[in-house]
C-alpha cells in the first residue's frame, strides 16, 4: 500500500516542481509589482539633491582665490592702478591656463550668497571687524545705491573641484564726487560663509596708529586660518606704498599665500590683499 501511494506522489511532486519553475517566478513578479507600480514611494537620502562638493579648508581656499586674483591685470583701486605693468604681464603668463577667475555670470546656485542679500552680509562682516580691531569703528556701512556688487568663481583649471566663489564689492563709479571718507572702497568676500578675504577702506588712522602684527593675527583667526610664517624679504620696492607689512600662510600642497597689510598716505586708505 506505502509504495502504491509513494508511487502516485512521485509524479505529483514532479509536476507541481514543474509548474512551480514555469509559472512561480513570473506570478511572484506580477505580485511585487503590484505594490511598487503606480504607487508613489519616499526614501530619506542625506543631503538630498545637494550633490557631492569638495570641501576646502581656510588656508586653501584663501591660497587658491591668491593665485586666481594673481592671473588677472585689473586694479583693486585707483591708488593700486600704479602697479608695475611689466611686473604684472609675466604674473599672467605664468598664470594663465592653470587658474582662473571668471564672472559668474549664472548668479548663486542656491547655496551661495544672493545679490540682495549680499549687502547686509557685508555689513555684518565689517561690525565684526569692528569689534575685533580689524577695521575703526567709523568705517560706514554699505547699501545698493552706492555699491555695485559681482558675482566670480575662482577655479583651479587643472583641478576644477578646487573652487571658491566670491562677491566683489566696489564703491559705485557713481560716487567718485561723493565723499569717500571712512568708507570701503573695495573687498572681495566668500559667497558661502560671507568672510571677508580683502578690503580698502579709507580711515581715520595714520599707519603709526595701526599695529600691524595684531591687526593679521586677529584677521587669521577671523578667517581660520593658520599662523602666519615671517616673510623672508624686506624689499622696499614690493609695494607702491612705504607703509606694508607682510605675511605668508601655508596654501595647498607646498604653496603658500603672501597677506599683504599696507597703508596709503594721504588718502589715508588701509589695505589688507593676498598674492602668491
Amino acid at each position: 500500500m506505502k509504495s502504491k501511494i509513494y508511487y502516485l506522489a512521485v509524479p505529483l511532486l514532479a509536476t507541481l516542481a514543474m509548474f512551480i519553475s514555469i509559472w512561480g517566478p513570473e506570478t511572484l513578479a506580477e505580485y511585487k509589482d503590484q505594490g511598487i507600480l503606480d504607487v508613489p514611494h519616499t526614501e530619506s537620502v542625506e543631503n538630498a539633491g545637494e550633490g557631492y562638493r569638495y570641501q576646502m579648508n581656510s588656508n586653501e581656499k584663501l591660497y587658491l582665490l591668491s593665485c586666481c586674483l594673481s592671473s588677472q591685470t585689473v586694479p583693486e583701486t585707483e591708488t593700486s592702478a600704479m602697479t608695475n605693468e611689466a611686473d604684472a604681464e609675466v604674473a599672467y603668463q605664468e598664470m594663465e591656463g592653470v587658474y582662473a577667475f571668471v564672472v559668474n555670470r549664472r548668479g548663486p546656485s542656491g547655496r551661495e550668497i544672493t545679490d540682495e542679500q549680499i549687502y547686509a552680509t557685508c555689513n555684518e562682516g565689517l561690525s565684526l571687524l569692528k569689534e575685533k580691531g580689524i577695521l575703526p569703528a567709523q568705517v560706514r556701512d554699505v547699501d545698493a545705491s552706492s555699491y555695485d556688487v559681482t558675482l566670480y568663481s575662482a577655479i583651479d583649471v587643472l583641478e576644477p573641484r578646487n573652487n571658491v566663489a566670491v562677491w566683489k564689492m566696489s564703491l559705485s563709479n557713481s560716487q567718485k564726487n561723493a565723499d569717500k571718507a571712512n568708507r570701503l572702497m573695495d573687498a572681495y568676500i566668500d559667497a558661502d560663509d560671507g568672510k571677508i578675504y580683502e578690503f580698502y577702506v579709507r580711515t581715520p588712522l595714520s599707519w603709526e596708529e595701526i599695529d600691524a602684527d595684531a591687526l593679521v593675527a586677529e584677521w587669521a583667526a577671523y578667517m581660520g586660518l593658520l599662523e602666519p610664517s615671517p616673510y623672508e624679504s624686506n624689499n622696499p620696492l614690493l609695494e607702491t606704498t612705504p607703509y606694508f607689512r607682510k605675511y605668508v600662510f601655508a596654501g595647498m600642497g607646498n604653496g603658500q599665500t603672501v597677506v599683504t597689510l599696507g597703508f596709503y598716505e594721504g588718502i589715508n586708505e588701509l589695505f589688507l590683499k593676498v598674492s602668491r
